[in-house]
């Protein structure tokens, strides 16, 4: 390792000590969210959480002056600036490549349920393979899509699936067809580099371009889900891409970057995995350039570069509507989510005009069991119903 890495990592560790000890998490308003002109707010206290909604008005932005004054001519064969190396991980640079997907294959038949047929599939992404779980309803398609994105769960216990088949069992019954990729590196997928979790939002917009080859999906009806580290991922999705048409998220990671690298760090080399306390998304290939490595943690440490990579920033893309679910006690155990995190969220989408509705279950924690569970899924699937226009 380098001797500049060895310095990026010992600032990384002082820049989360910082974080931790010295700074409270705050949700800075996007500088080109235009003002809000009415705000309607109505709540709701049902027996097993609470109930918020938010419905935003908002004004149009005001249009920038006008000037008469001569554009000077701009001398030929000025330099051109070397992109940052980290360009095209921050939300501008995932918006701009494209994510061509591929064809959604048919590994091998899983189960014939009462309502629905179960599949093992790959398809493409990035030149790596990517596995999942496809389920369809029983019945005469084609059904509204709805794809759900695990949370994190340590890799060799790791399941196709494990985090998301009850929540697709329940959707599949009352009418989607739902997909669950396995994340790079997770389950069977090809392993690959993931900057700030933007592998794994590349793996969901490939996917997103591969459903075209499934003749059983409605592309233009596709919702997502996410719990967790898979609820931050959707997050960065919504702010990339806008064929989907609501989503859920299920005690999410923060959209604030900085947030995930103060409470889990900055990431680590593979080496160094079972040696720091990194977080284990962001496992850096040894085998990149020294350059690259270094610009990765120098990010990692710079506000105004995180800035550039956090949604929470750049919310003014989101078109899709929204619905959160959290549990008080979430965030107990270090790789939990604190509760905080999905009102902040909330609260940011609300200053930037999109349409969100925040759930609060006081007796739940990271994972929803008992009559909650219920209750969270069937306010998802009302959700969605009202969303992707499938009736109950």
């Amino acid at each position: 390792m380098s001797l500049n890495l060895r310095v990026y990592l010992i600032a990384g560790l002082f820049f989360c000590l910082v974080l931790l000890t010295s700074c409270e998490t705050a949700v800075a308003p996007n500088p080109t969210t235009p003002a809000v002109s009415a705000l309607s707010t109505s709540t709701a206290t049902p027996k097993s959480g609470i109930a918020i909604t938010v419905v935003m008005t908002v004004t149009s932005a005001p249009t920038a002056a006008t000037t008469s004054a001569t554009t000077p001519a701009v001398p030929a064969n000025l330099p051109t600036a070397t992109p940052h190396p980290m360009a095209p991980y921050t939300i501008a640079g995932l918006r701009q490549r494209d994510y061509p997907g591929g064809t959604i294959e048919i590994s091998s038949w899983m189960a014939d349920e009462a309502y629905f047929d179960k599949y093992a599939i790959t398809y493409p992404s990035d030149g790596l393979t990517i596995s999942g779980i496809l389920q369809i309803p029983k019945g005469e398609g084609p059904f509204p899509v709805i794809i759900l994105n695990h949370g994190y769960h340590e890799r060799p216990t790791y399941f196709s699936g494990a985090g998301t088949w009850q929540q697709a069992e329940y959707l599949n019954y009352r009418g989607y067809l739902t997909i669950a990729p396995d994340c790079r590196s997770w389950g069977k997928s090809d392993s690959g580099p993931s900057f700030f979790h933007t592998g794994l939002v590349a793996d969901v917009l490939n996917l997103i371009a591969s459903l075209p080859s499934l003749p059983q999906a409605d592309t233009s009806r596709i919702g997502m889900w996410g719990h967790s580290m898979g609820g931050g991922i959707t997050t960065k999705v919504l702010t990339v891409n806008d064929e989907v048409k609501a989503a859920v998220l299920h005690a999410p990671n923060s959209a604030n970057d900085a947030d995930l690298i103060a409470r889990w760090g900055p990431g680590c080399l593979p080496d160094q995995e079972e040696l720091l306390e990194c977080n284990p998304g962001e496992v850096i290939p040894a085998d990149l350039p020294d350059e690259i490595q270094e610009a990765y943690f120098a990010a990692a440490n710079s506000l105004e570069m995180l800035q550039q990579i956090a949604p929470i920033y750049h919310l003014e893309y989101i078109s899709a509507p929204v619905q959160i679910h959290i549990g008080l006690g979430d965030g107990a155990e270090a790789e939990q989510t604190p509760p905080d995190w999905a009102p902040a969220l909330h609260a940011a989408l609300q200053a930037a005009g999109k349409e969100s509705t925040l759930f609060i279950y006081p007796e739940q924690g990271h994972f929803f069991d008992g009559p909650d569970w219920t209750t969270m899924m069937r306010r998802t699937a009302d959700f969605f119903d009202e969303h992707l226009g499938l009736q109950p």
